[in-house]
């Protein structure tokens, strides 16, 4: 067998150069079969002999014999054959020797052609198929991104490449739910894991889960480890008592043996020295040239600056060499500063006189003022203040731009004229569509808001302190303010029905009956038979008073109206539905500038020269006091929902109250150069507008939110100017158009103007 083995070898060594050789010629087949042969027998004869124990040398292998063969069975008597037969024996060893290199190479079996550039032969294996030849550790992942994050594909339909460049695509997963389900059918769900690579999950191996057993349990997590093992004995034994040191300490002293071979060197290398054979290091003398270093060229320090040191004082008069006569000492004072402790002096020194700059001696306390200046900032504690920089436009709010905010007036439309008489009052219809405006010379003007055309002209006696529109639409009139009475003025032109309720409001068949407690105020009616838009249809004669009621103003409803006159007890409340006038403050702290009804609650406003009350109508109670901080109130407003009023003043100021809030003004507006007349909130719009002496109009947009922790949004939109200061004198009232954002506004100089957008 061992002979047959070593056979097999020296044919696969000889396999190689066989198949790189070009074929051997025919005509030298004779003379190498002869050559083997009879190495085969130099080969049986050393078997022969090798029986009597003797070893011999390996034979060198002969490249070029390819015949030796397996048949170590037949007989040797085969030997004289023909060519023919060996040549089958040939062959046949050849095709042995090929299935046995088959069985030993993993690789598959390689064909020899001829190649079509060279003209030589070549080996061709086949192509290799990953998926079934290769052993390659990775060929359970197709997907061969590598190590990279996995959440570049977040956003991809894809999750890789496989080894041929094709995405791999993401496998479908369902929601939480399936995930759940699934967990419930398959009660081995639990040992998979979710692959980062494939975006799925893989079962874990039976030594994967034993791996996360044994973590959980805390054990080792390596399953062929034995706690229990048995112990090594180390230091017992013979030879084994100083294999592994018992302690890391140094030899001691007592052990060193000094070296002779050392010593011999130490005293030869003295007597070199002696003898001057070996200098020592010679010492670095000092260079004659001058060595300059770079102190500037220091890398700046990472740390913040140390703060600067404080500037000393500056000298003054006293310091000179020539001081004025009045800061030399006296006598007296030069005895009591010498008297005086050093820590207690005023200064250090007093003042001297000379007549020349080059008299004037050393300081004496120059080395100890250096000094204690130099203790001062090497001991007294420096902060560095850091200076803010702040861009001032970045203290500026950021608001709106009015573009965004329209629509709101900005430019006038039309222009109705008073004959060069100052107008007071205006005032607008409910329905947006008239305005009634009066003047000091008792002209009252009913006008379009559309084509400022004039339908009617009343005329009285006095000048027309206030007039109001009733905010009823099913009804219309308005009330005039002249002297002591309140006209009421029926326009004409009314539809039937509006008309024929209007008289019944203000001149019914049956009158009711008069109150228990009668009131200085007189009521006249006119028939409704009688009655006609030239003249009023009812007057209210109210108390003497040196001026007519500067306001009229109405209740929501449209049933009560309220006028200020000047004088205490000026105020006066007129229910129109039962024909009765009441004054609700029998005394009032000041004089009364202003009066409003809330427009929601029975809350009663009242604006004296600097405060604002509050009161409860229904509880007859005081409710709060605003203190505006205005030296003179001169106007008033309340905003639509209630929650907000406005206060003008003829200091050039106006506050915005929040009554949520706080007594005291949410904002203060310092929009006008003089005295503000007029304030008054939209209806409808976030809009509310203020008029001045100064002859200007300032249009605001106020937008109130629902939420109570967002405040007010307050942009100034527009400055509207088309009025003339007279006398000192600008506009005097502004009013908007209920259903438009239109504005209505009358000056000093006779003029009524309609400001539209």
């Amino acid at each position: 067998m061992a002979a047959a083995e070593a056979k097999k070898l020296s044919k696969k060594r000889k396999a190689a150069p066989e198949e790189e050789a070009p074929a051997p010629q025919p005509s030298a087949f004779p003379q190498e079969v002869g050559l083997e042969m009879g190495s085969e027998d130099e080969g049986e004869e050393g078997g022969d002999e090798s029986d009597d124990g003797e070893v011999e040398d390996f034979p060198e292998i002969d490249a070029r014999s390819d015949t030796e063969d397996e048949d170590a069975d037949e007989d040797e008597d085969d030997e004289s054959e023909d060519e023919d037969e060996v040549d089958g024996e040939e062959d046949e060893s050849e095709d042995e020797s090929d299935a046995s290199d088959d069985s030993l190479r993993p690789w598959p079996k390689p064909k020899t052609v001829i190649s079509d550039i060279t003209g030589q032969p070549k080996r061709v294996y086949p192509e290799i198929e990953p998926d079934y030849d290769s052993d390659s550790s990775t060929e359970d992942t197709p997907n061969r991104v590598g190590n990279i994050p996995m959440h570049w594909y977040d956003d991809l339909p894809h999750v890789g490449y496989d080894i041929n460049g094709k995405k791999v695509l993401r496998p479908a997963r369902g929601d939480e739910l399936d995930k759940f389900l699934k967990t419930v059918e398959d009660p081995e769900s639990w040992t998979s894991a979710f692959d980062k690579n494939m975006q799925m999950d893989k079962p874990l191996t039976a030594e994967e889960l034993d791996i996360i057993r044994r973590l959980q349990e805390n054990e080792n997590p390596d399953a062929n480890y034995d706690p229990y093992e048995p112990t090594v004995e180390w230091f017992t034994g013979k030879g084994k008592e100083e294999v592994m040191p018992l302690s890391a300490a140094p030899e001691p002293k007592r052990r060193w043996v000094p070296s002779k071979w050392e010593k011999q060197k130490v005293i030869k290398i003295v007597r070199a020295i002696r003898q001057g054979r070996i200098l020592p290091n010679k010492p670095k003398t000092a260079s004659a040239q001058p060595q300059f270093y770079a102190i500037w060229n220091e890398e700046p320090a990472t740390g913040p600056a140390p703060p600067p040191a404080p500037k000393p004082r500056l000298p003054g008069h006293a310091e000179s060499y020539n001081p004025p006569e009045e800061y030399l000492p006296t006598p007296e004072e030069r005895a009591k500063w010498e008297a005086t402790d050093p820590e207690d002096r005023e200064r250090e020194f007093l003042p001297q006189k000379y007549g020349a700059l080059r008299l004037v001696p050393a300081y004496e306390n120059f080395i100890k003022e250096r000094f204690n200046r130099q203790l001062d900032l090497y001991l007294a504690p420096r902060v560095q203040r850091v200076k803010l920089q702040i861009d001032p436009e970045s203290l500026i709010p950021k608001l709106p731009s009015p573009s965004s905010l329209r629509p709101f007036p900005m430019y006038k439309s039309l222009q109705v004229p008073h004959d060069e008489v100052r107008v007071r009052a205006i005032s607008v219809s409910p329905d947006g569509a008239w305005v009634v405006s009066g003047d000091e010379s008792g002209v009252v003007r009913l006008w379009e808001v559309i084509v400022g055309k004039e339908v009617k002209r009343w005329k009285f006696k006095s000048k027309v302190g206030a007039v109001e529109w009733c905010p009823r639409t099913d009804v219309s009139f308005f009330v005039v303010a002249v002297e002591d009475h309140l006209h009421f003025i029926i326009p004409p032109n009314l539809p039937g029905p509006v008309l024929t309720a209007t008289q019944n409001v203000l001149a019914p068949a049956n009158l009711p009956p008069p109150p228990a407690n009668p009131s200085p105020v007189k009521w006249n009616s006119v028939p409704a038979a009688q009655s006609s838009s030239d003249s009023p249809i009812l007057t209210l004669n109210l108390p003497s008073s040196p001026e007519p009621p500067k306001q009229l103003v109405w209740h929501r409803k449209g049933d009560y109206v309220a006028s200020v006159s000047e004088g205490q007890g000026g105020v006066w409340i007129h229910q129109v539905s039962r024909r009765h006038s009441q004054a609700p403050f029998k005394k009032v702290k000041g004089a009364v500038q202003l009066v409003l009804f809330h427009p929601t609650k029975p809350h009663f406003f009242v604006a004296t020269q600097r405060y604002v009350r509050m009161y409860n109508l229904a509880e007859q109670t005081l409710l709060k006091t605003l203190t505006p901080g205005i030296r003179w109130i001169s106007s008033m407003d309340v905003h639509p929902s209630g929650d907000h009023l406005l206060v003008g003043g003829y200091d050039r100021k106006l506050c915005w109250f929040d009554l949520e809030l706080s007594d005291k003004p949410y904002k203060i507006l310092r929009y006008h150069s003089r005295a503000l007349r007029s304030v008054a909130f939209h209806p409808t719009y976030p809009l509310f507008a203020s008029s001045s002496d100064d002859g200007s109009i300032q249009v605001f947009h106020a937008r109130v939110y629902n939420d109570l922790m967002t405040n007010p949004l307050i942009v100034p939109l527009k400055i509207l100017r088309g009025h003339a200061v007279r006398d000192g004198l600008g506009v005097f009232s502004v009013r908007w158009v209920p259903r438009q954002p239109w504005l209505v506004s009358a000056g000093a100089d006779g003029q009524v103007a309609v400001w539209c957008s």
